[in-house]
């Protein structure tokens, strides 16, 4: 009897584990049940007619403020003051977009944000980087960067840093290789100037470089066929206005801002 009663309280005692494991492990877990959230379609791309409205390309060279004995000191915007110019073209309603947006505008309809308007930086200078990359990274607007390729050979900016800009959002665009006047270029060296910083751009950054700028916005006729003959799809002058088709694709007015310029400058202009 007494080893009876003993077998039985063992198998009791045994089976309460095991019964508890198997409960255990049917129990369904949240993270099995939980419904996954579906993933958000892409908004379809809207077009509109007519699609010829201007859109302002802003130029600005360096951010930052210009050192002692600076040959050219209003090319220099600080980099509070650009900030500032920031915090005015958001409250005015202003969207910031790329120059291929306003491209595919301009030649597809493919529709703009309200009022649009595209941040160019020429030639290719550190405070592009450490000052006006990281300001528009806060609205999370694009900055066009019109390179010049000496300007890497010559570390003012690196080719990580343009990396990394690429990857937040910039588009990096020609500016010749040494930004000569192309107006006084032979036909070899002019080829040279436009075809090969293209090409220099692309096989180091892969991107597109799809535009052009002249440098000191000096172009001619054999400038423009020479732009047109490497692939480009635009370029863009210093010639003062909104850019729009009505200029043609290969002579895009800008509003330059210089250093005294301020909000109230840039008002002025954009008006």
């Amino acid at each position: 009897m007494k080893a009876t009663t003993l077998l039985v309280a063992g198998a009791l005692v045994v089976g309460a584990p095991a019964c508890g494991v198997h409960e255990q492990r049917a129990a369904p877990s949240p993270a099995t049940t939980a419904a996954q959230p579906a993933p958000k379609p892409k908004p379809e791309p809207r077009f509109v007619h007519p699609h010829d409205r201007p859109v302002p390309i802003l130029e600005y060279h360096v951010i930052g403020d210009p050192p002692a004995g600076a040959p050219f000191p209003e090319l220099y915007v600080g980099r509070s003051a650009f900030a500032a110019q920031l915090r005015w073209l958001r409250a005015h309603g202003y969207h910031a977009v790329s120059l291929r947006r306003a491209y595919d505008y301009w030649r597809r309809g493919l529709a703009l944000p309200p009022r649009p308007v595209v941040l160019s930086f020429d030639d290719g200078y550190r405070g592009q980087f450490v000052n006006a990359a990281p300001l528009l990274r806060r609205y999370h607007w694009p900055g066009v960067l019109n390179l010049a390729v000496q300007n890497v050979l010559d570390r003012k900016l690196t080719l990580p840093q343009l990396r990394t800009m690429v990857r937040t959002g910039w588009e990096i665009d020609a500016h010749t290789l040494t930004h000569p006047d192309l107006t006084t270029l032979d036909g070899a060296e002019l080829r040279r100037q436009v075809a090969g910083s293209r090409q220099w751009i692309r096989r180091r950054l892969d991107v597109p470089a799809a535009f052009f700028c002249y440098p000191a916005g000096r172009y001619d006729s054999a400038v423009i066929a020479a732009v047109r003959a490497a692939g480009f799809l635009g370029a863009t002058t210093e010639n003062q206005g909104p850019a729009g088709p009505r200029n043609g694709m290969f002579t895009l007015d800008r509003v330059r801002l210089n250093r005294s310029d301020g909000i109230a400058g840039l008002s002025a202009r954009l008006r």
